[in-house]
């Protein structure tokens, strides 16, 4: 018997309770004032101490005097004359004390104690504590229960004896759950699918999360894992693709870790065709892939079922068609050739030269209208997390100065390393940048403010550097507390023109871009830097894209995230035809 059938019929009416619920707020004339917002729950002793009041924080408060003056009945004379209502005092202290009362009752105490539990992974003391509640009848929410089922689930470095308690106990928590007519959510089904994961029933995991689906929820994609990787691991490869294809109806975009998992699965079971499909969605979505990711298509191309695969001949025009619709490096018409694989490891020269094949590496055009909309959503963003009428103000500043071929990140440059900032590191490559313009002119500097004054700033050459990078145009202080990354980045996207910095772009700013388009423009944008003593080198974006390519001819090439294109080389899994196989194709 299933265990959603453990579920009183409440559960199933779950979606249709949102629906009214969600009926029922749009009918509110306005959204509720930001103070009445559920604030987070601290995990903090200093939450839990009892609230004193300053004696300066009085609610005592003058009352106007009336101006004898002015006649009772005079308009000019009433705001004067009504008094400012007071506030009631009892009403704090009453929200305050029941605040205190919620924090100090069973359920608040409890709700404590298992955080911290949470916190510290110690599932035997979490199950401590539900028994106890359970024998004091104390109420369990639904935070109660997803706090128990996350650490019977998931058990960090726990014994083989801890993970068969918490297989055991999961379950049982689970059902509980449903007898208490506690509607669960999404946490709550992913905890129990891993639960099931672990109890190695992939049909249970995947089961949970099509209920997730008929009562409303929508599945994550940590929701599917335990489903799909279970299904992986067993080698049951119709099964899989039944969870892929669930997970692309549902909107959810697999990451590496599942697309690896489902190519090593059909890699075993030498299903060349969905080897193929899965390589141009590792492609489209990661570009590039980790050393175990690599090391399967390294497996896959070394096989003998990949040395059968493929045609001998083939329309050129209808492969040639498929680059240029695909935008280039790909074609999508399947595996070109026969005959073994040449496979192996391999470097890209300046130009995107193979060193191991040979074969030249293509650049992928971005579509102009993908760069308009970034451009505007990273306006929005930028809006959102920085004072409104500060970005503004540097939008127009740069609709009035721009555009720029180059626009430089002042203090990763100045402060490359560098204890204190340096104005004659920046300068250089201001000059160096200017020269390399094909308009000559000066590229724009983006400086926090508190660079331009004090400090280094003061020093007098700087401050004619400062003096003459402001007179020309090209220097822009941006306010006090503000992110300069927000900055530098919407000029440079917006100008269409080069970044000079060494940032990687990885921190959580850049997360929140949210889009495959960033890493692209990074790609073809980003001007990365050296210095010596004849001064700075400039590494400019490469000729090529960093991104798995198929050949016209049939070839592979797959980046890997190994190497810089710096202090290091990239390394490449670089897959072809036998020398042999490639010349007969290519005369013929």
């Amino acid at each position: 018997m299933p265990l959603a059938a453990s579920f009183p019929p409440s559960l199933f009416r779950y979606a249709s309770f949102r629906s009214s619920l969600s009926k029922t707020l749009s009918l509110l004339p306005l959204p509720l004032p930001s103070r009445y917002a559920r604030r987070p729950f601290s995990l903090s002793y200093s939450s839990r101490r009892p609230f004193h009041k300053h004696p300066s924080r009085s609610s005592f408060r003058p009352r106007p005097m009336p101006n004898p003056s002015l006649s009772p009945l005079s308009t000019d004379a009433a705001p004067a004359l009504i008094p400012s209502p007071d506030p009631d005092p009892t009403a704090a202290v009453s929200t305050r004390s029941k605040k205190k009362a919620r924090r100090e009752s069973p359920e608040g105490l409890l709700r404590y104690h298992l955080d911290m539990c949470s916190k510290r992974s110690d599932l035997p003391e979490a199950l401590r504590l539900y028994d106890a509640a359970r024998a004091a009848s104390t109420s369990l929410s639904l935070h109660h229960y997803n706090v128990l089922l996350y650490l019977c689930s998931s058990p960090s470095d726990a014994t083989d004896d801890t993970r068969a308690l918490g297989l055991e106990r999961g379950f049982e928590i689970f059902r509980q759950m449903g007898a208490d007519a506690v509607s669960p959510n999404e946490a709550t089904f992913t905890s129990v699918a891993r639960l099931a994961a672990a109890k190695e029933d992939a049909d249970l995991a995947f089961d949970l999360v099509k209920q997730m689906s008929s009562v409303g929820i929508p599945p994550k994609l940590r929701s599917y894992g335990p489903a799909l990787f279970g299904f992986c691991k067993k080698g049951e490869v119709e099964k899989a693709h039944d969870v892929e294809a669930h997970m692309a109806a549902a909107g959810v975009v697999l990451e590496e870790p599942e697309l690896a998992a489902l190519l090593r699965l059909n890699v075993e079971k030498g299903r060349a065709d969905d080897v193929y499909r899965l390589l141009h969605r590792l492609r489209a979505i990661v570009r590039r892939v980790s050393e175990s990711t690599a090391a399967i298509a390294e497996e896959w191309f070394s096989s003998d079922a990949a040395a059968e695969v493929g045609v001998e001949e083939w329309d050129a025009g209808k492969v040639k068609e498929g680059v240029v619709k695909g935008g280039g490096g790909w074609h999508g018409q399947g595996w070109l050739g026969k005959g073994r694989w040449s496979v192996g490891r391999s470097e890209m020269d300046e130009n995107g030269v193979c060193r191991r094949c040979g074969e030249r590496l293509v650049c992928i055009d971005i579509d102009p209208q993908e760069t308009e909309d970034f451009v505007k959503s990273l306006a929005s963003l930028a809006s959102q997390r920085e004072v409104k009428t500060d970005f503004m103000g540097f939008q127009e500043w740069l609709n009035r100065h721009g555009p720029f071929d180059a626009v430089i990140d002042a203090a990763n440059v100045g402060l490359y390393k560098q204890h204190n900032f340096s104005f004659f590191q920046l300068n250089s490559v201001v000059k160096g940048m200017r020269q390399m313009s094909p308009s000559k002119k000066m590229p724009l500097i983006i400086l926090h403010c508190r660079r331009v004054k004090g400090g280094p700033a003061d020093n007098p050459n700087n401050k004619k550097l400062l003096e003459t990078w402001q007179k020309a145009g090209a220097l822009y202080a941006t306010p006090p507390g503000s992110n300069d990354d927000w900055y530098w980045l919407y000029a440079a996207v917006s100008c269409r023109s080069l970044l000079v910095t060494n940032d990687e772009m990885r921190d959580h700013l850049f997360e929140l871009l949210g889009t495959s388009f960033f890493p692209r423009w990074k790609e073809k944008h980003q001007v990365r830097l050296t210095f010596s003593r004849k001064g700075p080198s400039f590494h400019m974006p490469p000729p090529y894209s960093i991104v798995i390519q198929e050949s016209e001819g049939g070839s592979w090439h797959i980046p890997t995230v190994l190497g810089d294109d710096i202090e290091t080389p990239r390394q490449w899994v670089c897959a072809t035809r036998d020398a042999n196989t490639v010349s007969s194709l290519s005369h013929a």
